[in-house]
């Protein structure tokens, strides 16, 4: 048996849209085993069963031919002249990682992805390339390549030439036919170039730690995409590109200096516009300070959100409190976790079935 465990991320960290992500110890858990001996059937032609626990249950498709994980790890066989799984594969599907709230399910799901079809087509490839395979899918290297690496990351994609933008990414429609569980056509799926994708860890400061307070609805991204303006104004682009050329070395000091974190962490590009589906955003991220909170040091919506990402020292529990007080008072529930750095990554570890 195999065990991959992914972890989630937060990516768009205050001025760092699109830009930088940081994984979190909170982590997709896959337990895979195969039995070879099991011979394909008719219901079954992918040689795939999925089970599935933790968050959503009720929703995830159990189909290997519509799952989003599986899914993608049948884009990275089929590139690779294997057209299903091994004969007999079981994944076990552990998630607790919340859907559509700004911590990366997506991403994680897609890096797992690639990740399972390394383990069962034994395909032993670098995690540089796993990266580029998972771009092909997931178009935010914050995510991607945080979950895929771990720790506190910088990240931009190469600009591709007018051969590749064909293939800047994938729909799951060519990974198999529709509709899914279709006859498969043969056709081997687009094959991503080399090192489309590039990422640099930066130093994470030891006493910092990220109070992710998650309320209970969804922002599908594409909604949080699309309440952002075509254009910026200088002074708005000079503004966000100032901080963040601060916060990835000031998140990394020991002690934390929470005045200067705080002011580099502010955001004109992507906040103010979400604040629109977030009810409660601006006064949360305008009225929890250093000065109010103790302990903090940094503030800001995690991924598209509705997620608020808390960077503190200490007193965790006062500023997760208070945040989820003011969402409160919008009829809206909250959990919260304290998290750590995941610097490990994404990881694979094999052990004897029992």
């Amino acid at each position: 048996m195999h065990i991959i465990k992914v972890p989630c991320s937060s990516a768009n960290i205050g001025p760092g849209f699109d830009v930088i992500g940081l994984a979190l110890s909170m982590y997709l858990e896959l337990h895979i085993t195969t039995k070879p001996t099991e011979p394909p059937t008719p219901t079954n032609p992918l040689n795939c069963t999925i089970t599935y626990t933790g968050v959503g249950a009720e929703n995830i498709d159990l189909d290997p031919s519509a799952n989003l994980l599986t899914r993608t790890a049948l884009y990275v066989l089929r590139c690779h002249n294997q057209r299903s799984f091994p004969p007999g594969t079981n994944v076990h599907i552990h998630n607790p990682i919340p859907l559509g709230r700004g911590l990366g399910s997506s991403g994680a799901a897609v890096v797992a992805g690639v990740t399972l079809a390394n383990v069962c087509g034994g395909l032993n490839l670098p995690k540089a390339r796993l990266l580029d395979f998972a771009l092909m899918v997931e178009r935010h290297p914050d995510n991607v390549a945080a979950a895929l690496y771990g720790g506190f990351v910088g990240t931009y994609l190469n600009e591709l030439n007018a051969d590749d933008m064909a293939r800047v990414e994938v729909p799951l429609a060519e990974v198999l036919p529709q509709p899914a569980g279709g006859e498969d056509t043969g056709l081997t799926p687009p094959i991503p170039p080399m090192d489309i994708g590039h990422f640099r860890r930066f130093d994470w400061s030891k006493e910092l730690k990220a109070v992710a307070i998650i309320p209970d609805f969804e922002v599908s991204t594409a909604k949080a995409r699309g309440v952002l303006p075509l254009q910026y104004t200088r002074k708005d682009m000079i503004f966000n590109l100032q901080r963040l050329a601060l916060l990835t070395t000031v998140l990394s000091d020991s002690p934390p200096n929470p005045d200067l974190i705080y002011s580099a962490m502010q955001d004109k590009i992507h906040q103010p516009y979400r604040s629109t589906l977030i009810p409660g955003l601006t006064e949360i991220l305008q009225s929890v300070t250093p000065s109010s909170h103790k302990g903090l040091c940094g503030i800001c919506l995690s991924g598209a959100g509705p997620t608020i990402l808390a960077l503190a020292t200490e007193n965790f529990d006062k500023i997760a409190e208070t945040i989820v007080g003011r969402f409160k008072q919008e009829g809206i529930t909250c959990e919260w976790k304290v998290l750590e750095p995941a610097e490990d990554g994404t990881t694979v570890v094999e052990v004897p079935d029992s």
